[in-house]
C-alpha cells in the first residue's frame, strides 16, 4: 500500500487491519521523504525515484503483490506496472487517474507548503487539517495526528515529511498535467486486473478522468465512493474496504 503525497503509511491503518483480518498479508510503506523513511539526500522526489523505490521493495517480496496506490502512490504504481509489465498481480488506484484537476492539485500543494514554521500545538495541526478537509468532522480526540508530525528541538511540531518535497519540483510538480502523456502510455500497457476507487467529492479526479482511464484500461472497473473526497480510505473506510475486498476475492 502506497500513500499519497504528504501522508504516511499510517493513512492505511484501518484498511490494512481489515484486509489483514481477511487473510491478506499487508505491507504499508512510507515513501522516501515521508514518515520514518529517510529523506532523499539530493532532494530528488521525482516519479522515477519513487518507481525505483517501489521496484526495489517488490524485488524483496519474492512474489508479485497487489499494489494499492493513493494519489501519488497510485501514480507511482500505474507508471511502475505500465513501464515494467508483470511487476504486480493487480492494481488498485485510489483517487488518481492520468487526467487530474489542476485546482485540486493546487490545494494539495498549498496545504503542504503552508505553515513552514510549524505548529505550537496539536490543536493547531488539527485546525490545519480541518481547513483542508472541511467535509470531515473535526475529531474530538486529535492524538492520532501526532503520527503525522515530529517535534523539533525548538518544541514546535512540523509535518512528518521532508520540506524539500513541498518545494518546486515536489508534489505540486509531480502530479500535474506534465505527466499526463506518460501516465496515458503506462495505462495503455497495463494488463493486470485493475480497480479505480474514487471519491464522489474529490477535487482531483473528475468524470472525464474516470472515463479516460477506463478507455485506456478496458478491463478495469471503477467505483465511486459518494461520501468521500480525495482521501477515500480515510473518509469512508467501511465502503472502501468492502469494494476492494470484492476485487481481491476475485483475484484469490
Amino acid at each position: 500500500m502506497l500513500h499519497g503525497g504528504g501522508q504516511t503509511r499510517h493513512s492505511w491503518n484501518r484498511a490494512a487491519a481489515t484486509l489483514s483480518r481477511d487473510g491478506w498479508t499487508v505491507y504499508t510503506l512510507d515513501a522516501r521523504g515521508h514518515g520514518d523513511s529517510d529523506w532523499a539526500p539530493d532532494g530528488d522526489y521525482r516519479v522515477d525515484g519513487l518507481v525505483d523505490d517501489l521496484r526495489g521493495v517488490i524485488d524483496q517480496l519474492g512474489e508479485m503483490p497487489v499494489l494499492f496506490g493513493a494519489s501519488l502512490g497510485g501514480m507511482t504504481g500505474l507508471i511502475a506496472e505500465g513501464e515494467n509489465p508483470g511487476l504486480m498481480r493487480g492494481l488498485v488506484l485510489v483517487d488518481i487517474t492520468p487526467k487530474v484537476e489542476p485546482e485540486g492539485v493546487r490545494r494539495i500543494a498549498d496545504f503542504m507548503r503552508g505553515n513552514p514554521d510549524g505548529f505550537a500545538s496539536l490543536d493547531e495541526v488539527a485546525d490545519a487539517v480541518a481547513a483542508y478537509q472541511p467535509h470531515r468532522t473535526r475529531p474530538s480526540n486529535i492524538e492520532g495526528l501526532r503520527r503525522n508530525v515530529r517535534e523539533r528541538s525548538n518544541g514546535r511540531l512540523y509535518w512528518h515529511w521532508d520540506p524539500a518535497f513541498a518545494r518546486p519540483g515536489g508534489v505540486g510538480d509531480v502530479i500535474t498535467s506534465d505527466h499526463h502523456g506518460r501516465m496515458v502510455a503506462a495505462a495503455r500497457a497495463v494488463e493486470v486486473p485493475t480497480l479505480l476507487v474514487h471519491g464522489g467529492k474529490s477535487d482531483i479526479v473528475s468524470t472525464d478522468g474516470v472515463e479516460e482511464l477506463l478507455g485506456l484500461i478496458p478491463h478495469a472497473s471503477a467505483v465511486n465512493v459518494s461520501a468521500a473526497g480525495h482521501m477515500v480510505a480515510g473518509d469512508d473506510n467501511a465502503v472502501f474496504t468492502m469494494e476492494v475486498g470484492g476485487f481481491l476475492d476475485g483475484l484469490a
